[in-house]
């Protein structure tokens, strides 16, 4: 069994060891011109490839859009009134549900475009989608509602009625 007094010693060895770095590394930052020099060329590097993966990010992320659009441009939707007002339903019930895990952002979009693909006044939901889903989702949407060519808006889309936030 070990007793209290060696565990106290080696906790406060463990203690003055930790405290003895700290000294170290603020004496070698405060002192000594290449540390401090090394120190900055370590941040920048660290920052430049956080900013490299970011972009990285940014890129795969509109390739997987560009590719569940092309693969959408293949799906057949319903024809029939009824059929497309359950396939509305259903496709928007999806997207809120998947809307609610940050995880599943562009799973929750692409069940929005699909709802919007069969609505009859695509402008009119896209609207509504702007006061009632989430930003992330949102974007992801405008996203693929850019890319996608063969999606009518319809000429009763006024560009004046679009939310001008910011643009005083």
């Amino acid at each position: 069994m070990v007793s209290s007094t060696a565990v106290t010693i080696t906790a406060a060895t463990a203690a003055t060891g930790i405290l003895a770095y700290a000294i170290y590394f603020d004496y070698q930052r405060r002192a000594d011109p290449n540390f401090r020099r090394d120190l900055r060329r370590e941040e920048r590097r660290q920052a430049r490839q956080e900013k490299e993966e970011a972009v990285q990010q940014t890129k795969q992320k509109r390739k997987d859009i560009q590719g569940a659009i092309d693969q959408l441009a293949e799906e057949e939707f319903p024809t029939g009134v009824n059929e497309k007002e359950q396939y509305f339903m259903d496709h928007v019930q999806k997207g809120e549900t998947l809307a609610q895990d940050p995880t599943q952002t562009v799973e929750a979009a692409i069940a929005f475009y699909k709802a919007l693909k069969v609505y009859p006044q695509p402008s009119d939901l896209i609207a509504i989608y702007d006061k009632t889903v989430d930003k992330r989702v949102l974007d992801v949407l405008a996203e693929m509602i850019a890319y996608d060519k063969n999606l009518d808006l319809g000429s009763a889309m006024n560009l004046s009625d679009l939310p001008t936030a910011g643009l005083d």
